[in-house]
């Protein structure tokens, strides 16, 4: 396949509308627990709780981190069981919850929740969960869960504190539309370097952005092209001034997009200290920035705004204390980690260093949607109020890397130096656009 540079993105921007092909991920049964009647900024829409499903109802004054904030402000705590007939079939839970407490600490309130007899969330500490921060809204999606002998039964059971619920949508997988156009891709079948036709290789010290522990370079110790695959990898080794050693590559000038679909398969690496990622960034980091000189570097420049004001697309992160949970985000100039405003959510899946998943996002003008195996886990809207909340008019490039250590790769404890080595393993990198 041919290249195409990034000119041909930029003159095919009126070619990326995905309003007619948008994909619609309309919820099976979508409630807000406690609530009345709500319609969600993506257009998910809500019904009132008339479930009788026990618990408390208890209202909070606000909540931080979400879209729709509505649907936090009411909410179950105590003895809940949600019990309806359902259609037999394979299903995706997306759980809403926030901690009211405003004095909560690590293990205060700590549950499992259990979907027909299968215990789907194990031991969900909602305030460890969303950062260590009372009242910000939390989502946990579980995917492909059978539901049979036509009902559905959701209970609750506490290890300490009390459960609690704020909403839940359930989807029967998505309903995306296949009318996609492949425009870029790498499937990596010539061992050796990455293609440089495609991707640029950094050489990095430690510590440039986020506290990161590892050097990354260029080296074939820690990225190449082998057997059919990207392979990133992370050494323990003395290098320069770090301690480790690991890989970033990134498609700017190779593969610069203004809205698509985008799919990474990939397995990642395990272990405590380990930070993988697969994420986009601006092509011109300056379009929204107010504080910066163009001449001087902006990642990990205190002096600069381009980030967060030129936005970050994070199709994919994880942390390896914290194994099988995916996390996809997005940061903007009003909503970012800074103000307790970031919008997130999680995703837990299996085995993600044994075995591949496709890691996508959606990305139209009116709203991004990000996936997991297909199972939608996040949306972001475009809330029409500018580059603020909405940054994401521009062409944006593709990222992978390996971290190790840093700010959030740390934040479960010291790096276990006893894993080594690690690495994200890349089966294929894919780029589409909507067909008209």
């Amino acid at each position: 396949m041919i290249v195409k540079p990034l000119s041909f993105f930029l003159a095919a921007v009126s070619m990326f509308c995905l309003s007619s092909a948008q994909a619609e991920f309309e919820p099976v049964w979508a409630v807000n627990i406690g609530g009345e009647a709500f319609t969600g900024v993506d257009g998910t829409i809500y019904s009132a709780d008339d479930c009788r499903c026990g618990g408390t109802v208890k209202k909070m004054p606000q909540v931080l981190g979400s879209q729709d904030v509505g649907l936090y402000l009411q909410y179950r705590e105590g003895g809940i069981k949600l019990k309806r007939p359902f259609k037999n079939g394979r299903y995706d839970f997306t759980f809403h919850f926030a901690e009211p407490n405003g004095k909560a600490q690590k293990d205060s309130r700590v549950f499992d929740v259990i979907v027909n007899g299968q215990t789907v969330i194990d031991d969900l500490d909602v305030f460890l969960m969303r950062d260590g921060r009372p009242g910000s809204a939390l989502t946990v999606t579980v995917s492909d869960v059978e539901v049979n002998d036509a009902e559905l039964l959701i209970d609750f059971m506490a290890s300490s504190g009390l459960p609690l619920l704020s909403a839940l949508v359930v989807r029967n997988g998505v309903s995306r539309s296949d009318e996609w156009a492949l425009i870029w891709r790498d499937e990596f079948e010539v061992d050796g370097p990455p293609d440089s036709g495609k991707w640029n290789l950094e050489d990095w010290p430690a510590r440039v952005v986020n506290d990161e522990d590892q050097a990354y370079t260029s080296r074939s110790r820690n990225v190449r092209v082998e057997d059919g695959h990207l392979i990133l990898e992370a050494h323990k080794e003395k290098f320069g001034h770090a301690d480790y050693t690991s890989a970033r590559v990134q498609s700017s000038g190779k593969g610069d997009f203004l809205y698509g679909r985008f799919e990474v398969k990939a397995k990642l690496p395990a272990g405590q200290g380990t930070w993988p990622a697969i994420w986009m960034l601006p092509s011109d980091p300056f379009k929204y920035a107010t504080a910066c000189d163009p001449d001087t570097g902006w990642q990990g420049n205190p002096n600069c705004d381009a980030w967060p004001n030129s936005g970050e697309l994070d199709i994919m992160e994880h942390v390896g204390y914290q194994m099988n949970h995916i996390h996809g985000t997005v940061h903007t100039k009003s909503y970012y980690w800074v103000t307790w405003q970031q919008r997130k959510g999680r995703l837990l899946a299996s085995d993600v260093d044994q075995n591949f998943h496709v890691y996508a996002m959606e990305w139209s003008p009116e709203k991004i949607d990000i996936f997991v195996d297909d199972a939608l886990y996040f949306s972001y809207a475009n809330e029409g109020e500018g580059w603020e909340t909405w940054p994401f008019d521009h062409p944006f490039h593709l990222i992978l890397n390996v971290a190790i250590g840093g700010m959030w790769g740390r934040a479960g404890g010291d790096i276990d130096d006893e894993i080594f080595p690690q690495r994200m393993v890349v089966d294929y990198v894919r780029a589409y656009r909507a067909l008209p």
